[in-house]
């Protein structure tokens, strides 16, 4: 017999439970799946503190140090905010929504650091920042606490995507 939509949100709702030990697996594979998303943006930025260093830079960009406590506490708030969302909507359009916007952020670096593809790393960001946006829109709806995790993330995507293109305009 098939199962509705709604039958499955229920289910996903059931089985991740108020804090019960699936519950709390979840939100371990939601942090491997973000580990993931940052180990594969680790891996294509090999030497990207050297990289950066050797930019030409606006008087506004950060140091090279900045970049990893603040993606580490992004991070961490991603993964809450996809946990949350599955532990309400399941396997929703704000899921499928935030795991496209954690593939669009893995990209970013391999094409920026890596390839040195600067216009295509900017066209990755600015991609990314409406996929968070219809995320932080789409899980509103389910959760207000995974709609709000991801705003400090929108905010710094912001940010990136400008020194991106300045990044881009001042190296071209």
């Amino acid at each position: 017999m098939e199962r509705s939509h709604s039958q499955v949100r229920q289910g996903a709702r059931s089985s991740a439970g108020a804090g019960g030990r699936r519950g709390w697996l979840a939100l371990l594979g939601f942090g491997a799946a973000v580990c993931c998303a940052a180990a594969v943006g680790g891996l294509g930025a090999r030497d990207s503190s050297a990289d950066y260093a050797g930019f030409e830079q606006p008087a506004w960009a950060p140091p090279a140090g900045v970049f990893g406590p603040v993606w580490t506490v992004l991070y961490a708030m991603i993964a809450v905010s996809g946990w949350l969302i599955w532990r309400r909507a399941g396997f929703s359009s704000a899921l499928w929504a935030w795991g496209a916007q954690l593939v669009l952020n893995a990209v970013w670096s391999p094409l920026f650091f890596g390839a040195g593809q600067y216009g295509l790393a900017f066209a990755d960001t600015v991609l990314l920042w409406g996929t968070i946006g219809g995320t932080v829109l789409l899980s509103s709806r389910i959760s207000r606490a995974a709609a709000t995790l991801l705003l400090p993330y929108w905010a710094w995507v912001s940010y990136a995507t400008l020194l991106n293109l300045a990044i881009w305009r001042l190296n071209a």
